[in-house]
């Protein structure tokens, strides 16, 4: 009955407010095509610590013992429309069907760079998302990182799942700390409730945007610790990234 709810409230807000670019206001969808096929995705791949470019190996030579092996991220965050999109997802009015164009973002990444490690390696890789702790997943009503999980598993045909890695405390946002204050929030803040599960995967961790690299590295350290063989990090966006 709430599903049932939830749906005739969302058909009635359709209807008296119709989906309008945020562009360009173009009516019809909430980013139209042609803003959404001017955002400049990115062909090559980026260290995730000191965003040099990298080739075959996700990491450069000097940040090759971190937990996380590689990131992958679609644009750049410092785009004013990608910036819009992203907080417009998470934040009121949490426009959720805006999952699907950051998602199609992060494709074209994958078609453009020619991302052998993620076309060629299906087997035995899982998508995981950043998980959220259960009170802000309340809040928003879903995982934004979740749902973009879920396009991207549909477009590869990799499995994903939702409920091995988890957030076990809540913490302050990590938007206003420094780098060594991030790490500090985030640290011992993630938990692996079936290890055998993943043990020996390939995970591809998914989130909105990269910032300093803290939670994606942690919950790296997590899922390693569990036995997984490889975390490759998955992004819309990269923040401060030289693009």
């Amino acid at each position: 009955m709430k599903q049932i709810l939830l749906q005739m409230k969302r058909k009635v807000f359709d209807v008296l407010f119709p989906a309008i670019c945020l562009n360009c206001q173009k009516e019809g969808a909430w980013v139209c095509g042609d803003c959404l096929s001017n955002i400049e995705v990115l062909e090559y791949h980026y260290c995730p610590f000191c965003k040099e470019r990298v080739f075959e190996k996700g990491t450069c030579k000097e940040h090759k013992e971190k937990n996380l092996n590689g990131l992958f991220f679609a644009t750049s965050y410092k785009n004013p429309l990608v910036k819009k999109l992203i907080k417009k997802l998470k934040y009121p009015p949490f426009l959720r069907e805006l999952t699907l164009p950051l998602s199609s973002l992060i494709i074209t990444h994958f078609i453009l760079s020619e991302n052998k490690i993620i076309f060629n390696n299906q087997r035995g890789s899982l998508f995981i998302p950043v998980p959220l702790f259960p009170s802000k997943k309340r809040w928003r009503g879903f995982n934004q990182s979740e749902e973009i999980t879920k396009e991207l598993s549909k477009f590869l045909k990799i499995p994903y799942q939702v409920n091995d890695l988890i957030k076990i405390k809540k913490t302050q946002s990590q938007i206003e700390l420094s780098k060594e204050e991030r790490e500090r929030n985030i640290k011992n803040n993630f938990k692996i409730k079936n290890p055998l599960r993943i043990q020996g995967k390939r995970i591809f961790l998914v989130d909105d945007i990269f910032t300093s690299g803290a939670t994606m590295e942690e919950c790296a350290r997590v899922l390693k610790e569990a036995g997984v063989k490889e975390v490759w990090g998955i992004a819309v966006a990269r923040e401060g990234n030289k693009v």
